[in-house]
Order: C-alpha cells, then sequence, then structure tokens
C-alpha cells in the first residue's frame, strides 16, 4: 500500500494546490516547509488573516485597499481625465510598474465569457458607466487583455461609452520589445501589422 500523508497534512497540500501557478509538486514542498519553520506558518496565517480583514475593493475603482479609498483615487496629482479599465487588480500592478500612466483606473473584475456564464452583470459595469455618468472623464482607455473574452468586453464596452458621448480608446496589441518576428505567431503579427503607426 502507498504512503499517505496525514490527513490534515493533505488538506494543506491540497489547499496550496488550488492557488494559480502552484502545481502539486510546490505544494508538497510548502507545506514541508511550513511544518518545519513553525515562525513562518504563523507569520503567513496572521497575514492572511489581516489581509482578509483589512483589505478589500475601492469603492470608486475596484482596487485593492485597506483605506478609504485606494491611494491611486486618492492622490490628486493623477490625471481624472483619463481612465483606464483593466481586468483586474494585477493589471493595475503592471501598468503603474511601467511609469507611464498618469490617470485613475477601473477594475472590472473579470471579462465576458459566456461560456463560463459570465456576462455584464457579473462585472464591475455599473460604476464604471455611473463614473463617466458623473463628468470629468475626456478618455476611457480600454486595456483588456488580448483574448476573445478580452476583446469581446472591450467591444462591448466601447459600445457602451460611446453612448455617453466619452472618447473611447483601446491599448495597442502587437511585437513584444525584443521580440523575433521569425518567433511570433500570427495572431500577434497581425494586430502588430493593423496597429502600425507612421514614423
Amino acid at each position: 500500500m502507498a504512503y499517505q500523508y496525514p490527513k490534515s497534512l493533505q488538506n494543506l497540500i491540497n489547499e496550496l494546490s488550488r492557488l494559480p501557478g502552484v502545481g502539486p509538486k510546490a505544494a508538497q514542498r510548502l507545506s514541508f516547509h511550513l511544518l518545519a519553520h513553525p515562525d513562518d506558518s504563523l507569520n503567513l496565517s496572521r497575514s492572511l488573516v489581516d489581509a482578509k480583514t483589512c483589505v478589500r475593493p475601492c469603492p470608486r475603482c475596484g482596487n485593492f485597499t485597506d483605506q478609504q479609498l485606494c491611494p491611486i483615487c486618492s492622490d490628486a496629482d493623477r490625471d481624472r481625465s483619463l481612465l483606464c479599465v483593466v481586468e483586474s487588480v494585477a493589471d493595475v500592478i503592471s501598468l503603474e510598474r511601467s511609469g507611464r500612466y498618469n490617470g485613475l483606473y477601473h477594475v472590472l473584475g473579470g471579462v465576458i465569457s459566456p461560456l463560463d456564464g459570465v456576462g455584464p452583470d457579473s462585472l464591475n459595469l455599473d460604476s464604471l458607466l455611473r463614473r463617466v455618468r458623473e463628468g470629468g472623464v475626456a478618455e476611457v482607455i480600454l486595456a483588456t487583455n488580448p483574448t476573445a473574452e478580452g476583446e469581446t468586453t472591450a467591444l462591448y464596452l466601447a459600445r457602451r461609452l460611446k453612448e455617453l458621448g466619452v472618447a473611447v480608446s483601446r491599448i495597442a496589441h502587437g511585437m513584444p520589445v525584443g521580440g523575433s518576428l521569425a518567433f511570433t505567431d500570427e495572431a500577434t503579427l497581425d494586430l502588430a501589422l493593423s496597429d502600425r503607426k507612421p514614423l
């Protein structure tokens, strides 16, 4: 008979393996580490409880915050005429890391995906439309991912936002910096060619 972990250890491995990017082997290594280092386990459990208790979506944009508004929404130096719509908080962090955008954000919390049962009503859309209706937003930049669901969501949003008389743009897609044409897929090349700009 094959060796079986104690039930509580197996439960820990199972829960860790449900996390994105953590497979069964990594979950096993993490579990063993946490059991071998009790201080790490206690610190991790406290951090999880603190984050779950204190962190919530910003009521204005949907970004994570432990304050009344997230730091971006409460920053008076941000350009309030620009509103960048993203799928997730991770996208906000990526765009902020670039250092090239100084406007505000709106986190949808996903994308329209009929096959997964996710329609427009499942996303953070009503508050987006309300923000635009309140005025002050001159341009909405749609920065959903270049997937079928991301494109569907962008098209849906563009239609709804144009009805409100606001300028709508889409982030460009195409060749990555340092990429090679020989190793780029056809869909990426197609987007790169259609989004080309004069020099």
